[in-house]
């Protein structure tokens, strides 16, 4: 075991944070924490690399072991070039490398003993020098930058001049040169193109240490994880396996703990109402067990409830009118800025009802291109041309549609007039923005909720035709399902560009990659597109063909496969369910039988009492008798009628 979190809790003012948090990290062992954006995963990091004291609880890593931190927002020395900053997690490395040259510069003109020193100094140096990879570490730096998606070009540039996510970048590259006995990456795939994605996947399978990772990205841990640890309502629980397998016994530990609540639930108006029913009865035996049933139901341990999954925001995307079948129209599109070309004679078709998926590296023109298509920038050379009754609805990921100076509220009220404030707050409730929040200012939001902010006004413009750019980035997982189901539901056209590989599995009918300078089209999702990759790309070069019309007309996801019931199968079923209806309508009349009886027999032993009380039957004995007799036989028939009805009320 390499890392101990044993009963951590964190509270911050009445908040509290994390509650009794515990588990352990094996060595070699890939461990993913997971929960929605305000879970505590960055505190709980945090906590365990010692920046945040936890108000109780302790952490504690093995004896002689290391421990490496990338944080969202990692410092580097801006002073470096990006090779330097990097080569700088070897420094030690460069100053033995540094001692071995200075002894070998003295050596020519020593002798004798100080000789023998100085050869028995550089023997240790270069020793020490080679086992510590001291003949690799160079190229080992070039490895890293080029996987991260440095080119040569970028590694004399200032780090200064970099943006945030580059510093990332270069913050992770010196991280992984350091190979400290545990990595923990705090959403280290935020800044990264598909590329670089997988180059860190591939390094952490490989990797001799140990992970944890922070990440809303499902296909990285998908490949990553071999335990998934959830922070659900400051609470922690541990699931063996990857993200798939967390998911699937997420849902049947859910599902079950929802039937035990409603069942237990069912349970106690069951019993309470079998109690008012006994009591009702107004007999000493009745009003015992009545309260022999109270007693049980007060030692009963009430279950909590538990959260619904995605319970607080929904989707719905509804196009006001149908577009004709031909949405887009895209003839030999080019554009470049200045000498950088990003893509030339770019020629495709898209048709009502598609979900386009647009995938490529950083700085490759994706952006640009949907850019153009949002007529915000000018093409150098082609032409695009849209189809009959076709309105886009546009969701950039600058936000751009966003005024930072109102509210949440007048953002909404002032492009929907005809909305009542009511209608207004319910939407902005839908995507969880409720009481005071919808009176935060635009200016002031994080990047997810301008995110969330933007797609309520998308869902209010009824477009038939959607274009995305990075619709998933700022989501957290559960938001990023929602937006799922809202699409796959979606009847219109969808043109989206996105690095979460997980969505574009998920939503996407086809794929276009953006690769050099011109589009390969993939008609399928990205397993598809990983499986043909790299046998269509090789194809492209060699013939240096265009999409056939064929490949324009889309086909849906692949591998979908509808399993069917067999007849004989339903018809045992359909005979079960009847009789199943059968017996329960069967035991509600015997029940009502009963309870009426229950009622004419109490009614016939008020009579009775009332007979029994008259002065003219007093005295006639034979009578007295007769009476008697039959509220004994009532009366013991009414006994049976209580214990038949308890039994019939289970």
């Amino acid at each position: 075991m390499i890392l101990s979190c044993q009963n951590i809790s964190k509270s911050f003012a009445e908040n509290k944070i994390l509650e009794n948090i515990g588990f352990h990290i094996e060595d070699c062992e890939k461990a993913a924490i997971v929960g929605i954006n305000g879970a505590g995963k960055t505190t709980l990091l945090r906590i365990l690399v010692g920046e945040m004291s936890p108000d109780t609880g302790s952490v504690t890593l093995a004896r002689n072991k290391t421990l490496g931190y990338l944080a969202q927002d990692s410092a580097v020395d801006t002073s470096n070039t990006v090779y330097q900053e990097v080569l700088s997690a070897k420094q030690f490395l460069v100053d033995l490398e540094r001692r071995i040259r200075e002894c070998e510069s003295a050596m020519p003109s020593a002798s004798g003993s100080a000789l023998e020193a100085l050869m028995k100094q550089y023997d240790n140096l270069t020793h020490a020098f080679e086992s510590n990879g001291g003949y690799v570490y160079r190229s080992e730096v070039t490895g890293i930058l080029k996987g991260l998606g440095f080119p040569e070009d970028d590694f004399g540039k200032s780090v200064s001049t970099l943006s945030g996510g580059e510093r990332t970048r270069v913050a992770l590259g010196k991280l992984l040169l350091q190979k400290p006995d545990l990595i923990i990456l705090d959403e280290p795939t935020n800044h990264l193109d598909m590329g670089s994605i997988a180059w860190l996947e591939t390094y952490l399978i490989n990797y001799r240490g140990a992970v944890i990772i922070v990440s809303h990205d499902r296909y990285f841990l998908n490949r990553i994880a071999t335990k998934i640890i959830e922070i659900d309502q400051t609470r922690a629980t541990t699931f063996m396996g990857n993200y798939s397998d967390y998911a699937v016994k997420k849902e049947q530990l859910r599902t079950a703990a929802m039937k035990a609540y409603l069942n237990q639930q069912r349970e106690i108006r069951h019993q309470e109402e079998v109690i008012e029913k006994l009591r009702s009865f107004n007999r000493e035996k009745s009003i015992r067990r009545a309260e022999s049933r109270e007693k049980m139901l007060e030692k009963i341990e009430i279950l909590e409830k538990p959260s619904e999954v995605r319970a607080d925001m929904r989707i719905r995307l509804v196009p006001r009118k149908q577009s004709g079948n031909d949405v887009l129209t895209v003839e030999d599109l080019e554009k470049s800025f200045g000498s950088s070309i990003l893509f030339q004679q770019v020629s495709f078709e898209i048709k009502r009802g598609e979900h386009v998926a647009v995938i490529g590296d950083n700085g490759s023109g994706k952006t640009t291109l949907l850019k153009i298509l949002n007529r915000l920038l000018p093409p150098d050379r082609g032409s695009f041309r849209l189809g009959t009754n076709v309105e886009i609805g546009y969701y950039d990921q600058e936000h751009h549609v966003l005024h930072g100076e109102k509210t949440l509220f007048e953002e909404i009220s002032d492009d929907y007039p005809a909305l009542t404030n009511t209608e207004i707050r319910n939407l902005l409730a839908a995507f969880l923005f409720t009481g005071d929040d919808v009176f935060k200012r635009i200016s002031d939001l994080s990047g997810g909720e301008r995110g969330r902010v933007s797609l309520a006004k998308l869902m209010l413009g009824n477009a038939n035709f959607l274009i995305l750019d990075e619709p998933t980035n700022h989501l957290d997982i559960v938001s990023k399902e929602i937006l799922e189901d809202a699409l796959n539901s979606y009847e219109g056209t969808v043109l989206y560009v996105s690095h979460d590989r997980y969505f574009i599995n998920k939503t996407a009918h086809r794929i276009l990659d953006l690769e050099s300078k011109n589009f390969v089209n993939y008609i399928g999702n990205y397993d598809y597109y990983l499986e043909k990759h790299d046998a269509l790309t090789a194809a492209l070069k060699a013939s240096a063909s265009g999409d056939s019309p064929a490949s324009r007309t889309g086909s849906g996801t692949p591998g979908r496969e509808v399993s069917e019931v067999p007849a004989s199968q339903a018809k045992e079923n359909w005979k079960a369910r009847k009789e199943e209806q059968a017996r329960i309508r069967k035991k509600e009349k015997d029940l009502q039988k009963c309870e009426e009886k229950i009622a004419s027999l109490e009614n016939r032993n008020a009579e009775i009492d009332a007979l029994l009380s008259d002065p003219a039957i007093g005295t006639q004995v034979a009578r007295l008798q007769e009476l008697t007799r039959e509220q004994e036989e009532v009366t013991s028939l009414l006994e049976t009628l209580y214990s038949q009805w308890e039994e019939l009320a289970e």
